[in-house]
């Protein structure tokens, strides 16, 4: 017998180049590392191994992640744990705060696993750790990347509320791909969330993956169903794949076409596009607090 190579189903391709990351360097990028080493924070930038971890702290900008590291969904795309999820932690809104405030952030993003186990979605520790931050750090300015409450609204309206300066929930794929992606998502419940936040008065954001399989068509339409439910800031960005386990790469996306993205989203209405393989939700999110 001939022993044949096993080959994986789904083998991971290799990155091209323009996928190559910078090494974070700078003094503000020295000083927010001490303070994470020293304090033992924890933020989404460094335990997410972000592309763009040393630019973001050294623009004074940190993503911190509640409600725990286990989410009740379980979308093909993402690395986080799916299960049962601890029980809340009531004293969390006080230590992500000092730890805002230890960091000096300048402009915080929030962001959460889902937590569908709860009645209230767990929008009374969001709103608890914003009112945190505000009291230990009013200089600093938020930015929420909120679930979709499972479409009850009460808890949503519990979030927006607080008025953070930038409210943001990630459609994340387009519409026709997000059945296969986000399993127990609804696009249009997303567009929902969108305009109910715009409605509300907030700056409103969402971000789309690339390279999930979703053609040029996919992604118009889903910039005019963006546009139409009233979101003014887009992130567009190269889909990475986790684990051999995850959703697969389809395609990389060349450089040009995210700017030939970015280009159409200003025509069709959208007042900032952030569009380039390593953009994340929070890529250059200070730069999101635009009058409007």
């Amino acid at each position: 017998m001939i022993a044949l190579p096993v080959v994986s189903e789904n083998p991971v391709q290799r990155k091209p180049d323009w996928l190559r990351v910078k090494l974070p360097v700078g003094k503000e990028y020295a000083q927010v590392r001490s303070l994470v080493d020293t304090h033992k924070l924890h933020t989404i930038c460094e335990s997410g191994n972000c592309p763009n971890m040393g630019e973001c702290w050294g623009a004074g900008t940190a993503t911190f992640m509640i409600l725990g590291n286990i989410c009740t969904r379980s979308c093909s795309f993402c690395a986080v744990a799916t299960g049962r999820p601890l029980a809340v932690d009531l004293d969390e809104p006080n230590r992500v705060a000092n730890s805002v405030k230890l960091m000096q952030v300048k402009h915080c993003v929030i962001t959460s696993v889902d937590r569908d186990d709860l009645k209230d979605g767990g929008s009374i520790i969001w709103a608890e750790t914003l009112q945190a931050i505000r009291r230990e750090s009013p200089e600093t300015t938020l930015e929420t990347l909120i679930p979709d409450f499972r479409g009850v609204w009460d808890n949503l309206y519990r979030v927006l509320e607080e008025r953070p300066e930038v409210m943001s929930h990630n459609v994340e794929t387009v519409k026709r791909l997000t059945k296969q992606v986000r399993i127990q998502a609804k696009y249009d419940r997303s567009l929902e969330c969108l305009k109910r936040i715009s409605e509300f008065g907030l700056r409103t954001k969402t971000g789309i993956m690339l390279g999930l399989g979703e053609t040029e068509d996919d992604v118009l339409e889903a910039m005019d169903d963006l546009v139409a439910n009233g979101v003014h800031i887009l992130t567009l960005g190269q889909y990475l794949q986790p684990t051999r386990n995850h959703h697969p790469v389809v395609d990389w996306i060349h450089p040009d076409q995210f700017a030939k993205y970015k280009e159409i989203g200003l025509a069709k209405g959208l007042r900032y596009v952030e569009s380039g393989p390593l953009v994340r939700s929070s890529y250059h999110a200070e730069k999101h607090l635009f009058d409007f």
